[in-house]
């Protein structure tokens, strides 16, 4: 981690100095305790006129992140730079929205952060990653056990981290300084996490007394407007708070010793529905870090590519995945376990988990479906390639591989604002149906190919070969939030759709992965040719793929103005496979296959650069 501070070139002069002046205006904080808070919430109102308007705040800071200014957060060596600017945006962006849902909105969103654990009943500590939404807001990758504040209505930021007694500090180094994480992390204000309940109550107060104050502007005294002095509108806490339609599971709202007393004022409805959403649409300097994360995780695949080979086990190539990441990237975390299924593997969707720790040994013949992505400051990417550990596709390895790649680029060519996901998820099924019947697994009966593939979709025999849906919002999570939001499409009921994931209609700045696939499972195999409406269409030649596996392809994309950019540059064209297998040099001095929409980049001095091909 390093932190760079202001660059004041002639391209960005106006926007740093704009946030230095808005920096310099606010109280130093250089001691641990609340004396230089109490001395700020005593002139609430002079303090309130020094904070810039909100939407001033999020264009200077969109101008620091458009110039790569201001604080920056880097690995080091030629790892990408992340402008802390962008959580500024993030933070702006939520109370912006939570304004507009409401324009009388005033109070403080109150967000926890995540906790260091231990493993069950011993001292060893996993490498702590941060709770999602905490760092969608602070941007704190690096803090445990931390607490964040955004007031309304004027957004500012305050963080609170703990401080060490000697014992804590010699083996796990000093405390952090207050004043180095506000410049870090580009924050109004730091405290001490012990001083959280004193900071809420002064400041619930000092909100509510603003209003009182503001309210006066026409003469009128607070009785005469009031009826009493009350303000009009109490102050808020509002905390997070909803279901994750991923996992089942609840965001937990925010705890401290005392957060009882307001419990007539805490709101636990908005912030949730408001902040998955900012979520969904990512912002540039977002969709810069992920093409970053989709750089370093492509060429990690390649390298995997050309290493592997017969004799090896799965977990050798999970192992070379890891050390390419980190060593060149700076990702010490994976978004998620790695996938690296070989042969009869790939018939588990979620191979390498307990149970099926990536232990299979690699042999001639087999196809590898490898599905591995490494995640940068949070933000994540998912990959997956599928290729002949051989070096050579069989006819049969061959026919199943070119079908998920025409699925894979006819939904690419599709993709704009305004169509929906479930379409898409269909157009797959459709060019892998097609596949499955030129390569003589299923039968279309002498009748029109397209009405034949219909009648295959009506009997659901889609999620037979493809038992999972097309792809999912990415981000800061692998399987990013707001997929069922309210008031968005729900969830549907048929067998594969009711595997997706969303069934939004597609917008601009949306990132979602685009990973289409063809399995040969027992079960569901034997479960078809028994279905009355599905049997007939099968062959005896499905049985030559049993042990066969599956292939899939996922990359991830991004929604433009008027179609999509897609973030990963792995090989897809099997001449491109076939050509990095044997050494070929990546990435390609042409690109022989533009319908994947892959837009060439590489990371320089810590910023990503296009290339022409």
């Amino acid at each position: 981690m390093s932190t760079e501070l202001w660059d004041l070139d002639d391209g960005n002069r106006q926007a740093n100095c704009y946030i230095i002046k808005f920096v310099a205006s606010l109280m130093p904080l250089k001691s641990k305790n609340m004396s230089s808070y109490g001395a700020r919430s005593g002139a609430a109102a002079g303090y309130m006129m020094k904070m810039p308007p909100l939407a001033d705040k999020r264009a200077a800071a969109e101008a620091l992140c458009s110039t790569c200014s201001g604080p920056i957060y880097s690995q080091g060596l030629n790892t990408f730079k992340v402008p802390m600017a962008m959580f500024e945006v993030n933070r702006a962006k939520v109370v912006q929205s939570m304004l507009e849902q409401d324009p009388s909105a005033k109070g403080l969103i109150l967000l926890e952060g995540g906790k260091q654990t231990t493993r069950y009943d011993t001292d060893h500590e996993p490498v702590f990653r941060q709770e999602s939404y905490f760092h969608y807001l602070f941007g704190a990758s690096q803090y445990s056990d931390c607490f964040g504040t955004l007031s309304l209505p004027d957004g500012e930021a305050t963080l609170f981290v703990p401080t060490y007694g000697v014992d804590v500090a010699t083996v796990c180094g000093a405390s952090p300084d207050f004043e180095f994480v506000k410049v870090e992390l580009g924050l109004e204000n730091v405290h001490d996490v012990v001083d959280l309940k004193a900071f809420v109550e002064r400041e619930m107060k000092r909100l509510d007394e603003t209003e009182v104050e503001s309210s006066c502007s026409d003469g009128l005294n607070n009785e005469e407007k009031k009826g009493g002095g009350e303000p009009a509108t109490k102050s808020k806490l509002y905390l997070l708070k909803g279901l994750n339609t991923d996992s089942g599971n609840f965001a937990t709202p925010a705890s401290f010793e005392g957060i009882d007393k307001f419990r007539d004022v805490r709101d636990d409805e908005s912030l949730f529905r408001i902040i998955s959403e900012s979520r969904v649409f990512k912002s540039s300097a977002e969709i810069d870090i992920m093409r970053y994360t989709n750089w370093v995780s492509s060429m990690a695949h390649v390298e995997v590519m050309r290493a592997a080979k017969p004799g090896m086990m799965e977990y050798q190539l999970e192992s070379l995945f890891q050390h390419h990441t980190y060593t060149h990237g700076g990702c010490r975390h994976m978004s998620y376990t790695c996938i690296c299924a070989c042969g009869p593997s790939a018939n588990i969707l979620h191979y390498g988990h307990a149970g099926r720790p990536n232990s299979r040994l690699l042999e001639e013949g087999m196809i590898a479906l490898l599905d591995m992505g490494a995640e940068y400051k949070c933000y994540a990417s998912d990959i997956t390639c599928s290729f002949p550990i051989s070096g050579f596709f069989t006819d049969d390895q061959k026919s199943i591989y070119e079908a998920v790649l025409a699925a894979q680029i006819k939904v690419m060519a599709m993709l704009k604002p305004g169509v929906s996901w479930l379409d898409m998820h269909r157009e797959a099924e459709r060019e892998i149906l097609k596949g499955l019947i030129g390569c003589g697994v299923l039968v279309g009966g002498g009748k029109d190919l397209d009405e034949v593939v219909e009648t295959m979709l009506d009997a659901d025999l889609g999620a037979i070969f493809m038992p999972h849906g097309l792809g999912h919002f990415i981000g800061i999570d692998t399987h990013d939030v707001g997929g069922y939001s309210p008031g968005k499409p729900a969830r549907s009921e048929r067998p594969g759709e009711r595997k997706l994931r969303t069934a939004r209609q597609l917008d601009e700045g949306m990132c979602v992965t685009v990973e289409p696939g063809c399995y040969f499972i027992d079960p569901l195999l034997d479960a078809a040719m028994s279905d009355e409406r599905q049997k007939h269409f099968l062959t005896e030649r499905v049985n030559d793929f049993r042990g066969f596996g599956g292939v899939r392809l996922e990359d991830d994309v991004r929604i433009t103005s008027d179609g999509c950019e897609n973030l990963t540059l792995c090989p897809r064209a099997i001449e491109e496979v076939l050509d990095v297998m044997s050494g070929g040099s990546w990435p390609p001095a042409t690109d022989v296959l533009p319908e994947m929409k892959r837009k060439w980049a590489t990371c320089k001095e810590g910023r990503m650069e296009f290339l022409d091909m």
